[in-house]
């Protein structure tokens, strides 16, 4: 059966067709499974995640078992005659986990994606095109994302957070309609967003211009006001800026001097030259707004996540941060970048969280925070314009009108950052050239850069500051036991809690696996786990119970390897010794043909990498969780 004969739906009640025939998905949980994988648009979703989607926080103890046979009778159902147990074409195993192979012309979710993109283009110069595709992509949805699920299921696998994508789409269709004036057919749509989100201010503001637009002036009135009646009586709050800009759009004749905000509804209209009804801007309601004449909304970024309540220990490497910066209340002579390394599974990107929140408050002009997913599985690094430009979106420009090319956005943000005081944490960098881009170009902010690459060319150029972050000591592992399980709990066996500590190698990631398995199960004793943990023959599938986290991380990191470099990973983490000197490296390396110079070169991609650790100069060591995983590898890396 060709690829193209198999499309999906997840944009609305989750479907699926082969050759034009609609196929049976089964029982609800395969009907969950395929759309959790939909909603992820062909990126892998680990084993842990699909069972915390069927489940929740109450999976049977074959929940794996069962998510494999599910995938078997899709596989089966999408591909009638593949033999058992074999892969097929679009379920595909990955990354300790599943990925559905789709594009554009096979899952409408990446279908609508691609139509915004290309509305985003064509807005600037041809804001009718931008309404047509917008209308083409909107079209495609037939309800929420997952409507055939339960509420609690479509939130468990993410398949709600896919309803954000449409609303962002019909406020842009609204800037586009405005800006054209095409409003009148896009009415329809904006009363029905405006319905299922009655509280969303920046919407009803644009249902109110387009309304007046097609001259119904009382009902834009009307939103108005009932608007405000439920802002204050289910928020307490009076009408933000946008809205009140709507409003007074529609109330005011008279042109004043001043320009309106160009990131407000209101203003986009404007800017653009067209108002309301379709006629030229300079004789229409919208130029009547009296307002600032500033470029941009200012609003003020917090995009840093949550911080981890439980966390513990890192007590020396946050006092090593925290000097980088001045006292409190002087400023920042330079922009501070602080890189953090260390190998997956470390803790990198909670120490940065926890450190950033900590400081926050020294940098009031806001935080920027972005995954750069530099060691994604999907082996595709997020692009740093399109970073960039979620930035400048973040600060108020609109994003039809972020200007063309990495050079000209990287400009406009350092220019929206001078003389201001703001915190960036960038995680999870893939190399220097990625995050160049995003560093600021003047003094008073503060970077904060997470990688399993020690980024030399961070340091050697911008003068970055590394911290290589390692393993929790034994004191700091019962510190994370005790946050997550409770002082008493960890003081009643202390010789169970520091086996565990020493048995998960003193890996944070490790640990937070046990823990919260101890945690969901009151009852179990430390020492059982303890023991467990010490008679496996696989302890990186005991700690994970099947969920296989650790060696998850693991993978990508290995996966980054080049071939050479992942083959000496291999001998290295199967040499019995604790550590190894330069020259026992060298003499392994020249067993699998290796020479001194691509030894020695191989030897120091898997330094940078994390994967294997110098202790001082010349003498190595990989860490314990490390060689069981290579050990899962097998001689060949497989």
């Amino acid at each position: 059966m060709s690829r193209e004969s198999v499309r999906f739906a997840v944009l609305g009640p989750i479907r699926a067709w082969r050759a034009g025939a609609e196929l049976d998905l089964g029982r609800p949980q395969q009907r969950v499974l395929l759309g959790l994988l939909l909603a992820r648009a062909g990126r892998p979703v680990g084993l842990s995640e699909i069972v915390d989607a069927l489940w929740g926080e109450d999976p049977p103890g074959s929940g794996v078992n069962v998510v494999r046979r599910h995938i078997g009778i899709l596989r089966r159902t999408l591909e009638p005659g593949l033999p058992l147990r074999a892969p097929g074409r679009w379920l595909l195993r990955e990354a300790a986990g599943y990925r559905i192979a789709v594009d554009a012309d096979s899952l409408d979710l990446l279908r609508f994606r691609q139509l915004r993109e290309q509305a985003d283009e064509a807005a600037d110069r041809s804001p009718g095109r931008a309404v047509t595709l917008l209308t083409e992509a909107l079209a495609l949805w037939k309800g929420p994302a997952g409507t055939d699920v339960s509420v609690e299921i479509r939130a468990r696998a993410l398949l709600d957070v896919l309803d954000r994508e449409h609303l962002a789409a019909v406020k842009e269709l609204a800037d586009a309609a405005l800006r054209a004036g095409m409003t009148a057919p896009v009415l329809d749509e904006l009363r029905k967003a405006a319905l299922a989100n009655p509280l969303d201010e920046p919407l009803l503001a644009r249902l109110v211009l387009a309304l007046a637009a097609t001259g119904q002036r009382a009902e834009a009135l009307e939103t108005h006001r009932a608007a405000v009646a439920r802002l204050a009586d289910e928020l307490g709050l009076t009408p933000g800026r946008e809205l009140s800009d709507a409003h007074t759009a529609v109330l005011r004749e008279s042109r004043p001097a001043a320009r309106p905000a160009a990131g407000s509804a209101a203003g986009s209209a404007v800017g653009s030259g067209a108002a309301l009804g379709g006629e030229p801007a300079d004789g229409g309601l919208l130029s009547a707004i009296p307002l600032p004449g500033v470029g941009y909304s200012e609003p003020r970024p917090a995009q840093l996540p949550q911080d981890l309540p439980t966390f513990s220990g890192r007590r020396a490497q946050l006092a090593k941060l925290s000097a980088l910066l001045p006292e409190e209340g002087r400023p920042l002579d330079t922009a501070v970048i602080s890189v953090i390394g260390g190998m997956a599974g470390v803790g990198k990107t909670t120490l940065a969280v926890h450190w950033a929140h900590q400081v926050a408050d020294r940098f009031p002009d806001g935080q920027f925070y972005v995954d750069l997913r530099g060691f994604d599985p999907t082996d595709k690094a997020l692009d740093p314009g399109e970073a960039v430009r979620d930035f400048l979106c973040a600060l108020g420009v609109p994003r039809h009108r972020v200007p063309h090319g990495l050079d000209a956005q990287t400009a406009l943000y350092r220019s929206l950052l001078a003389g201001r005081r703001f915190l960036v944490l960038l995680d999870n960098a893939l190399d220097t050239q990625q995050v160049r881009p995003l560093l600021p170009g003047a003094p008073g902010c503060l970077v904060i850069v997470t990688s399993r690459d020690t980024l030399t060319g961070l340091v050697a150029d911008h003068g970055a500051h590394p911290l290589s972050l390692c393993w929790l000591d034994a004191e700091e592992g019962r510190e994370l036991l005790a946050a997550r399980l409770g002082a008493a709990r960890v003081a009643a066996e202390p010789q169970a809690a520091a086996e565990i500590v020493e048995l998960c190698a003193g890996l944070p990631l490790a640990l937070s696996c046990v823990a919260a398995r101890l945690a969901a199960h009151p009852g179990f004793r430390l020492s059982a786990l303890a023991a467990e943990l010490r008679d496996a023959h696989d302890r990186l599938d005991a700690i994970a119970r099947g969920s296989a986290e650790v060696s998850t991380v693991f993978s990508w990191s290995y996966r980054a390897l080049s071939a050479g470099a992942a083959r000496l990973f291999r001998l290295l983490a199967g040499h019995p010794g604790p550590d190894l000197a330069a020259p026992a490296v060298a003499e392994l390396a020249g067993h699998a043909g290796f020479d001194a110079q691509e030894s020695a070169r191989l030897l120091a991609e898997l330094t940078r990498a994390h994967l294997v650790a110098e202790l001082s100069p010349g003498r190595y060591s990989v860490h314990d969780l490390l060689r069981s995983y290579a050990a899962e590898l097998g001689d060949d890396g497989h």
